[in-house]
Order: structure tokens, then C-alpha cells, then sequence
């Protein structure tokens, strides 16, 4: 018969049992749906202008509308806010523009829908590649990530230049003040959807007067072709415009331009460089029905069969009947024949090309160049500025800058990838050709610096030669700027090691130069210990307390006698039955032959008998005016005290110099005789004396 405890048991341990995995697989799911939507909110943006390399360009002349945002994004931007929030980029779209006129930005995004919260950050990336701003805090201008809903963006009414995450209750305004922009730098605007489910879309504007701000990112330049070229066979030409337009503004059928020249071609077809992956582009393929004969061409602007010609994101246009030209040649190899000029010291020279060269020739270690002249100069690597696989310019990047004045020559030979360059017609340019370059204007800082060490100072000769016409120089030593001379004298003391640096300037170019010297200590000192105080028939002993580096001793006692010892013997003072004072002297010698000098006075005493006067006469005629034992030189552990008729201590010392003035609380005490007594114990032989007398106060 079974137990009904132990069937009850098993009937709580099964609903236990149960429960346990239920509550396990609601947290795996919990688990999985927080992973999926992770995943989901991190979804890559693949739509143009949803990643800040692909950002649509603006203008403050149109409004920008956005009706529709793809979901995606989710990754973590950087903010100025330290409320522990994570912000990310959830559905966004990226906006650049370039500021002409430095000074406040005014802009609204208005949602469709007023309940949507949309956030918004901007970016200087000035110098930066755009996708710096998930990584560098410093780029951040300014942002709004309030969680009220409604219109946002930078106006006057804002408070701060940073608002962060906030519950709609708390009402944090939408808008901040209106950022301070800078003339000639690049700016990236993210808008940020704070729901990432569903959205209306919104509309960016940039308001005019005041509420836009002092600022200008109106670009006022018309765009022109500034250079063209016929492409290899051509078949195709090539035209770089001055600035950026919109791929949109470019007739597909080649219609905005006319080709006129040596031969008769028509254009069929016009293509932007990049266009297939962004908004605007600075470079124009016009592909011909024909190959071009070798002479020169003019390719002329006209309203396309779109309606316009070229036309940029502030809505300029290419004027109609601008031209520009070339000059076709049959296909030969493309010569290696400019040069950035090379002024002042470089390390980096950069050759240009009349066709743009593949990338893939140029031998990353720069081994397809040589170059010879003054100096040695060496390679250490190469590249081009590459799209679509070619460059129409090569940087050669040395080893070490060339900093001499004249005439080198490149020459161009097989490098370790087995070939020369190879143009973008498949033409090498051939090995042996060369390039010559000068450099001029150079002024080098490189100094010489001779230390002269002296035995109490160190002096520091600085010398510059003056090369490439240098008129200017400045001396710093360990950032304190000390001379403007050419050849400057240092003299100090203050010994160690030193930063000096040297800056020169011949009206064209700079240089600096710095080293680290030192200032050697070889100064000695000399010292030595010896009492100063002297009874009759004492020996006087001297112990050298001068600096380590010391090599030779020279003593002069002041007795007659002298020694070369460092422990020389102890001294003996002539007996005259008065007292005389001497002068010790102690010459310190180091290894450089360098000295110093100590000195002592020593007083030889007249005698050291320790007594107490039988009277004295505190008038202050500077005689016998004091009462103190006398000669107590060798008295330890002193007590001098001295008594009224009454019995009372009126006066007690322990030291022998303190002396009795005759005065009590500064009140003088009467004529007549005082009571005295004196405790001490015999340095010499550790015996202990008292002493007890009477002396005479007389008035």
C-alpha cells in the first residue's frame, strides 16, 4: 500500500517540476525576441543617403522633403549627454552641406505627423572621413534628442546647444540654439526617428533672416568644366567640373553638351562618376558614336532634353554656350612630365599625369621610382588618389624630407611588381623616363651645440650656418624663449639635462630642430666641522665634510700648521694666557681640477675656569653689567640659580650665556648680596660639581 506523504510529494515535485521549465522557456524566448529585436534594430541602411558617406547635399535656398524612411539602423552614435542612454542612429537620414559665410544655423524638420519625435545631431567632419562620427566625440557641433514630439531643429527660442533624452512629461524643448558654423568646413546633419516601427516623414528647411541665422551654406559658384579630355581610343570623353552637381541635372542621353572639332561626332550617351551610389558627382563620361580623329576639339553647354543644363544643389546652372577644350592625340604612353613644386622642406612629393594611371601598377613600396640629386633621397612607398581604379596623380612618400636646395631627377624603372605605370589605356609608361624637380627656398634648423664644462657653470656655444637665407631664428631652452640671435651664448648652473630647440625662417619657409644636452656639475664643495670655541690646553679635531667627488685636501689650520690629509691629526693652539682667534681653511679638489674653499674662526679661550663673580654693577656702562658663571665652555647639563634674602629663586638658566641682568619681572632689585648656586657635570671626566657662593649687586 503506498504512502500517501510520499504520493503527495511526488505530485508537488511534478507541478514543480513543471513550472520551473515554463518559467525556463518564457525567459529563453524573452531572451530571443530581445536578440531579434537587436538584430532588427541594427539593420544595415542600404539606401542612399541613409549612411553618412552616401548623405544627400543641401542647400539653405530649398526645402528637402522626405515622405518616406526605410527602417533600418540602430547604430550607436557618440553625444555630449551623460545621462547613461544609449542614442543610436534608428531610420536615419544624413544631410551634408559646406558653409560660405561663417555664423549661426537656423533650420525646422517638421514631422508630417506632429506626434512623430524625430532627433537630429550635426557634425563638423572637416578633414575627416564621414564615418568618423560613430567613433570621434569631438566632432559633434550640436543636437536635440528631446522626447517631446513636433516640430525640432535650431532657432533663437532654444535654450541650450544640447538637449538629451527626456520623457515627453518633463517637456524639454524640441529646439536648441542655433549653432555657431565656420566658413570652409564640411558639416553632416543626422535625423534620427525615435520609434523605428512607423513614421510619415518630414521636411527639412533652412528659414531666411533672422531665423536662419547670420550664417550662409548657399554655394554662389556656377559650375564649369575646367578640364576635359578624350579617353584612350576616343571613344569617350572625359570633362571635371568645378564643383559638385546633381546626377538628376544630367541628361542620360548626352543631350546638355555638343562636340565640335576635327572631326564630326555625335554623343549618345552621358554618365556621372558615382552616381549609382550617390547624389552628385564632379566628373562627366560622354560616350560618341565614333572614335575621335587626333586634333582639337571644343565641347559646348546647352539645355538638355531634361530642360536644363548641369545644375547644382542650390539650384545653380551651367550657363548655356560655355565651352571647353581639348587637344586629342593618338594613343601613345603617358609621359611622367609635372611635379607639385616642391617648396620648403617636404617628405612627400607628388607627381601628376595627363591621364589618370592604374592603381594597380604603382608598386605599393614606391620600387617603380628612383631618385637622384645633392642629397640621398629614398622611396618608401606610393600610391595614388584612386576612384574606379585610377589616379591621375602619384604621391611618393620618402623616407626621410629632402632639406637641401637644388636639382634631382626621378627616374622611372620596373618596380618589385615586375612593370612601370600603366595608364588607363593599358599604355606603360616606359622605363628610363625621367623627371627633373627642384627645390628651392629650404632653410634647415639643424644647429650645433658645444658644451663647455666650467667648475661653478656650464657654458653651451650655439651655432647656426645660416643655410637657404634663414633671418629669423628663436632659441628656446626647456620652453622659455631666451635669444633671437644666430649664435647665442648660454652660461649656467643649473646642471642636468635640457630641451633646446631652435626655430628659423628666411621669408618662405620654417624648420625646427631640437636636441637634448647636458649640463655637467663639476663644481666641488668644500666643508669640514671643527668647534668653533677653544679652552687653552685642548686639541681641536677637523673632520672633511666636502662633496664625494673630492680628490685633494689642502688644510690650513691658522697655527703654523698645514696638511693634505682628509683625517689629518688634531690641533694644538699656542698658550699666550689670552684670548686669540685663528682662521682654519680647507681647500676641496675634484678630478677636474676644480676647487673650493671653507673657512672657520676658531677661538683659542684664556682660560676655561668656571667661575662666578663676587659682585657686579648692572648699570649698563658695558662693564660687569651681567652675573653668569664664566668660561662654562665644558658644562653639562648647567643649572644657574640665584636667591633673594628671602630664600625665593629670583633667577635660573640652564644655559651659561643667559645672564642675570639684575632684574626681576624688569623691575631692578635693591643693592646688596644674592645667594647662587651652580650644578653641573665636567665634560672632560663626567664628574658631577655643585657650587654654592654669594655675590654683591652694587647700584
Amino acid at each position: 500500500m503506498s504512502n500517501p506523504f510520499h504520493t503527495n510529494l511526488r505530485i508537488r515535485y511534478f507541478y514543480s517540476v513543471r513550472i520551473i521549465r515554463t518559467i525556463h522557456l518564457i525567459c529563453l524566448l524573452w531572451v530571443f525576441l530581445c536578440v531579434h529585436n537587436q538584430l532588427a534594430a541594427q539593420t544595415t541602411c542600404t539606401t542612399p543617403g541613409q549612411n553618412p558617406t552616401s548623405a544627400f547635399p543641401v542647400c539653405g535656398t530649398k526645402v528637402f522633403t522626405q515622405t518616406s524612411v526605410p527602417v533600418c539602423g540602430g547604430r550607436k552614435v557618440p553625444t555630449p549627454c551623460t545621462d547613461g542612454n544609449q542614442y543610436t542612429d534608428v531610420n536615419p537620414y544624413w544631410y551634408k552641406f559646406t558653409c560660405y559665410i561663417s555664423g549661426t544655423l537656423g533650420f525646422d524638420i517638421t514631422p508630417q505627423n506632429q506626434g512623430d519625435d524625430y532627433d537630429w545631431q550635426l557634425f563638423d567632419i572637416t578633414g575627416h572621413d564621414p564615418m568618423d562620427i560613430y567613433t570621434d566625440k569631438s566632432l559633434i557641433v550640436s543636437a536635440n534628442w528631446s522626447g517631446s514630439p513636433g516640430t525640432t531643429g535650431a532657432s533663437a527660442a532654444g535654450k541650450n546647444p544640447f538637449e538629451c533624452a527626456s520623457d515627453p512629461r518633463q517637456g524639454i524643448p524640441t529646439y536648441s540654439t542655433m549653432p555657431t558654423i565656420i566658413a570652409g568646413h564640411e558639416y553632416l546633419l543626422l535625423v534620427s526617428h525615435f520609434d523605428g516601427s512607423t513614421q510619415s516623414g518630414y521636411t527639412l528647411s533652412f528659414p531666411s533672416g533672422p531665423q536662419g541665422g547670420t550664417a550662409s551654406i548657399v554655394n554662389p559658384v556656377i559650375p564649369v568644366v575646367t578640364n576635359a579630355r578624350g579617353i584612350c581610343d576616343g571613344s569617350e570623353i572625359f570633362l571635371k567640373l568645378n564643383k559638385r552637381i546633381n546626377c538628376s541635372s544630367l541628361a542620360a542621353d548626352g543631350s546638355d553638351f555638343t562636340v565640335s572639332g576635327a572631326s564630326v561626332v555625335n554623343i549618345t550617351s552621358a554618365s556621372g562618376n558615382g552616381c549609382s551610389t550617390s547624389f552628385d558627382t564632379d566628373s562627366i563620361y560622354l560616350k560618341l558614336d565614333k572614335n575621335l580623329v587626333p586634333g582639337t576639339y571644343t565641347i559646348s553647354s546647352k539645355v538638355g532634353t531634361d530642360g536644363n543644363t548641369l545644375v547644382d544643389n542650390c539650384g545653380n546652372g551651367m550657363i548655356p554656350g560655355s565651352v571647353a577644350t581639348i587637344k586629342f592625340i593618338a594613343l601613345v604612353p603617358t609621359p611622367m612630365d609635372s611635379i607639385v613644386p616642391v617648396v620648403c622642406i617636404k617628405d612627400t612629393l607628388t607627381l601628376i599625369f595627363r591621364k589618370p594611371i592604374q592603381c594597380s601598377t604603382i608598386a605599393a613600396d614606391g620600387s617603380d621610382f628612383r631618385i637622384t640629386g645633392p642629397a640621398a633621397v629614398t622611396v618608401k612607398s606610393a600610391a595614388g588618389i584612386c576612384s574606379d581604379g585610377v589616379s591621375s596623380s602619384i604621391s611618393l612618400v620618402l623616407t626621410a624630407p629632402i632639406r637641401v636646395n637644388g636639382s634631382f631627377t626621378i627616374t622611372l624603372r620596373n618596380g618589385s611588381d615586375g612593370n612601370t605605370i600603366i595608364d588607363e589605356c593599358g599604355l606603360s609608361t616606359p622605363a628610363g623616363s625621367t623627371l627633373s624637380f627642384t627645390t628651392k627656398n629650404i632653410t634647415t634648423a639643424d644647429f650645433n651645440a658645444a658644451v663647455v664644462n666650467g667648475c661653478r657653470s656650464d657654458t653651451v656655444y650655439l651655432t647656426h650656418n645660416g643655410y637657404g637665407g634663414t633671418t629669423q631664428w628663436q632659441w628656446w631652452l626647456d620652453s622659455l624663449a631666451f635669444s633671437t640671435m644666430q649664435n647665442p651664448v648660454i652660461i649656467s648652473k643649473d646642471f642636468g639635462n635640457h630641451n633646446l630647440q631652435l626655430a628659423v625662417y628666411n621669408g618662405f619657409c620654417r624648420d625646427t630642430a631640437r636636441i637634448v644636452f647636458t649640463f655637467t656639475d663639476h663644481s666641488v664643495k668644500a666643508s669640514f666641522a671643527a668647534a668653533d670655541t677653544l679652552c687653552p690646553t685642548d686639541t681641536l679635531h677637523f673632520t672633511d665634510l666636502s662633496t664625494s667627488n673630492t680628490i685633494a685636501w689642502y688644510w690650513n689650520f691658522g697655527n703654523g700648521v698645514t696638511s693634505t690629509l682628509q683625517f689629518p691629526a688634531a690641533q694644538n693652539y699656542p698658550l699666550t694666557g689670552r684670548k686669540n682667534t685663528y682662521i682654519a681653511r680647507l681647500v676641496a679638489t675634484n678630478q677636474y681640477n676644480c676647487s673650493d674653499t671653507a673657512y672657520k674662526v676658531i677661538t683659542v679661550l684664556a682660560s676655561c675656569y668656571i667661575a662666578v663673580p663676587s659682585a657686579f654693577t648692572p648699570n649698563g656702562d658695558g662693564l660687569n653689567d651681567y652675573l653668569y658663571p664664566l668660561n662654562a665652555f665644558k658644562a653639562d647639563n648647567l643649572v644657574f640659580r640665584v636667591f633673594n634674602r628671602y630664600g625665593q629663586i629670583i633667577f635660573e638658566t640652564r644655559d651659561w650665556t643667559k645672564k642675570w641682568d639684575g632684574r626681576v619681572n624688569s623691575i631692578p632689585q635693591p643693592s646688596g648680596t644674592y645667594v647662587w648656586t651652580l650644578d653641573y657635570v665636567n665634560r672632560d671626566n663626567g664628574q658631577k660639581v655643585s657650587l654654592k657662593g654669594t655675590t654683591v649687586l652694587i647700584r
